[in-house]
């Protein structure tokens, strides 16, 4: 259900500046996304390659952000559309597919003793992520708060969450890179395979309520 009002102009470039930030995330993700499955696959670490089809996995999430975003700029919402419902779904089963391929090729590589050709890439993907994460998690909870969205500062949590896996495989790549400390790719690949189940789980949480009312850290 929604409501069209009109929307004060300090209201309306809230809303503009929320939008922008939500695209940001959108076509950093997906460059993230490229660079780091390239890598990754090249590499063969298991970590990078997770985070990378992570990133791109964001992206849909985003774009139903942005969505929603566009439709709080004219109208007061109180559930989620079609469109969003849909998008959360998509999310939520893409999630669980990385979450299980992740495990999977974990358990793979300890049995067959696989190990990464080199991490340094995951180490410059994960520090540049953990300055954009930041930045943009910064950016995303005041526009948030000047609002008062609970939808945008949830999405800002979210946002957070990326930034936490960022310093997973910063961790992994680093511990990897200078101490070729055996099957820590492999850790940091189920660290990753953590975040990604509990973001599924979440997603189907949302998509079954479809309330824009948020109990936890992600909407």
């Amino acid at each position: 259900m929604s409501k069209t009002f009109q929307i004060p102009v300090d209201t309306q470039k809230l809303y503009h500046r929320a939008y922008l930030l939500s695209l940001v995330t959108i076509f950093y993700n997906i460059i993230e996304g490229l660079v780091s499955t390239f890598y990754g696959a090249g590499d063969e670490t298991l970590a990078l390659f997770g985070f990378g089809v992570d990133s791109f996995i964001e992206v849909v999430s985003a774009i139903g952000i942005a969505h929603m975003i566009l439709r709080m700029k004219n109208t007061v919402l109180a559930e989620r559309d079609k469109f969003e419902i849909q998008a959360l779904r998509i999310t939520g089963t893409a999630f669980y597919i990385l979450t299980i391929s992740l495990c999977a090729g974990s358990i793979i590589n300890i049995i067959y003793k696989a190990e990464p050709i080199t991490t340094f890439w995951g180490i410059i993907i994960s520090s540049i992520s953990i300055i954009t994460m930041y930045v943009l998690f910064t950016y995303k909870i005041k526009v948030g708060k000047a609002l008062g969205s609970e939808p945008i500062i949830s999405d800002a949590n979210c946002t957070k969450t990326c930034f936490y896996l960022s310093f997973i495989l910063l961790g992994s790549s680093l511990l990897y890179e200078f101490f070729r400390i055996p099957y820590v790719d492999a850790v940091g690949s189920l660290g990753i395979a953590w975040y990604a189940f509990k973001e599924g789980r979440e997603a189907f949480e949302k998509a079954k309520s479809k309330s824009l009312s948020c109990d936890d850290d992600c909407c």
